[in-house]
């Protein structure tokens, strides 16, 4: 599938390089520019074809033919809940116990399987390019981009908000700021540093530097219901920043939320308790403001209603 982009040439950057313009102006990467140099009528204005050294004038109109995509994994037919679609986007609703991502020895579908499948139905074969992901277990708000040229232009450009339900009472609000690392002897679970090094974890020191902001909604001694916000993307950033304040996920056995307490959240709930509820972030075609809002699952929710009943 070929996809077209067109970007009007203001006055402003009337005799600017093509390629100057395409960077500075449209915003794109310099690997998407490079590629449309290999595509027949990659970049052209008024049907004439345009070198990156070509000078754009005020008043016209450039159109990128963005190389296909190379789809490099198989499509599956699943069930898929779209919360909202255009050319560029794709937002859905991802259900718990899904994993994101194929890996090796995990022959089930995954999201990455089900988004592709879609595509092809649609007549649209694309690439899955998620913006950030989702723990396999976590719910909620997960956006893909259908072209390289969007996916750079929401990089870190994707405001979440999370609903999270934590053991123990919390009150009010607060902010961690601790640095979040690959936990020594194992490849998947994180942990927090106690220390200001921020060194890069490839070079054996503190971890990365992570902030999560949470707001506590409402609950009892059992569990608290939280909105969460993250400042940076490290995985399992908000199980890891939770546990190490004391107040794991209910269910998240993975750092150290396993209930045992009367009220049985574990029995309500067979996973963690996070949800990705809410997405903000500026359409990179439309410059529209996008505002996304998901509901959680019914074990999510009816864990809050317990904890907020009781």
């Amino acid at each position: 599938m070929t996809q077209l982009l067109s970007f009007p040439v203001p006055p402003d950057c009337d005799n600017q390089t093509v390629q100057t313009f395409l960077r500075r102006e449209c915003g794109l990467s310099w690997r998407t520019v490079v590629r449309l140099k290999n595509v027949p009528m990659g970049i052209s204005a008024d049907g004439a074809h345009l070198r990156c050294i070509d000078r754009v004038k005020a008043g016209q109109t450039v159109l990128c033919r963005l190389p296909e995509d190379a789809v490099r994994i198989e499509g599956a037919d699943f069930p898929l809940d779209v919360v909202y679609e255009d050319d560029y986007l794709l937002i859905v609703n991802k259900p718990p116990y899904l994993a994101v991502h194929p890996s090796a020895g995990k022959p089930e579908p995954t999201l990455a399987n089900i988004v592709v499948g879609y595509y092809q139905r649609q007549g649209t074969p694309l690439a899955f390019r998620p913006e950030g992901r989702l723990d396999r277990n976590t719910s909620g708000l997960l956006l893909a981009a259908k072209n390289a040229h969007v996916a750079y232009a929401l990089t870190h450009r994707v405001d979440k908000v999370y609903l999270a339900v934590a053991l123990g009472r919390l009150t009010g609000s607060g902010v961690i700021d601790q640095p979040i690392r690959v936990k020594e002897g194992c490849t998947v679970t994180r942990e927090v540093v106690n220390s200001r090094d921020i060194a890069s974890e490839e070079a054996g020191g503190g971890g990365k530097p992570s902030v999560t902001r949470w707001e506590a909604l409402g609950g009892n001694d059992t569990a608290t219901l939280l909105r969460v916000v993250i400042e940076t993307g490290r995985t399992h950033q908000i199980r890891a920043h939770m546990a190490w304040l004391g107040h794991p996920l209910a269910g998240d056995t993975m750092y150290g939320g396993e209930d045992n307490n009367p009220v049985g959240t574990t029995a309500l709930i067979g996973r963690h308790a996070l949800h990705c509820a809410e997405m903000r972030f500026l359409h990179p075609i439309t410059g529209e403001s996008m505002n996304l809002n998901c509901a959680p699952p019914e074990d999510f929710s009816a864990l809050a209603r317990k904890i907020i009943d009781n």
